[in-house]
């Protein structure tokens, strides 16, 4: 397992990291695509519409060129939610990466190093409407380079959110994954998370049934931790 330092953001970081987020987000459309082909719904339509055209006209190419049309529109659906999702952060927390998180002493912003440049990045913000009672911290825009997979840097970035929960006093991480990010909903179980909820971003990530699973890791305070 290779060794990769890990820092808080800089300003020289700012072209890297959101290239960074930016492909990690678009690197899930093939899956959300397939995802979308096994939907009963999806197999009902791309075989009753060709069906449907060919008993009505006659027309083997009419069939064929109305399904070639719906998986084209199929793409372009399965797309839509990702791309959305990367305009929105990029207006909204991405915008000032330093304002956003490194400005208060409740959040922060890193970045994995390799070879000198940007391998990784994961950054975290305290939640606003936490239950009373609960102080939670939100894990956001993990990536790490494809080149880079494999080598345990997801972990070691997960556990600096963590390790800083802990230094800050929160009593909670929590984090929204989607069901077709297998290999980081694998990680985050196998480091502790708990799954505590399922819901739908939007109606479009209801209509290709793309449910955003929100997980939690409980930080127990020092009191619960003595004898």
């Amino acid at each position: 397992m290779a060794h990769h330092p890990i820092r808080k953001y800089q300003e020289s970081d700012r072209k890297r990291v959101l290239d960074l987020f930016s492909q990690g987000m678009v690197e899930h459309i093939p899956a959300t695509f397939h995802h979308t082909l096994k939907l009963p719904q999806t197999l009902l339509l791309l075989l009753g519409v060709p069906v449907s055209l060919l008993l009505a006209t006659g027309s083997w190419l009419l069939a064929l060129g109305s399904n070639v049309t719906l998986l084209v529109f199929l793409w372009l659906l399965a797309r839509y939610p990702w791309r959305k999702y990367v305009v929105t952060c990029l207006h909204t927390d991405l915008a000032d990466i330093t304002k956003s998180y490194l400005r208060a002493c409740g959040s922060c912003f890193w970045v994995a190093e390799s070879g000198g440049q940007v391998a990784g990045i994961v950054g975290a913000l305290p939640v606003e409407d936490a239950p009373l009672g609960r102080k939670q911290l939100q894990l956001l825009h993990l990536s790490v380079a494809l080149e880079h997979r494999g080598e345990g840097l997801g972990k070691a970035l997960v556990m600096t959110v963590l390790q800083f929960a802990r230094a800050q006093g929160y009593s909670e991480v929590i984090l929204d994954t989607s069901i077709v990010q297998q290999a980081a909903l694998t990680l985050y179980l196998r480091m502790g998370f708990q799954k505590t909820g399922e819901y739908f971003f939007n109606k479009i990530f209801r209509l290709v049934n793309l449910s955003i699973i929100r997980l939690m890791y409980y930080l127990p305070s020092a009191q619960e931790g003595d004898p």
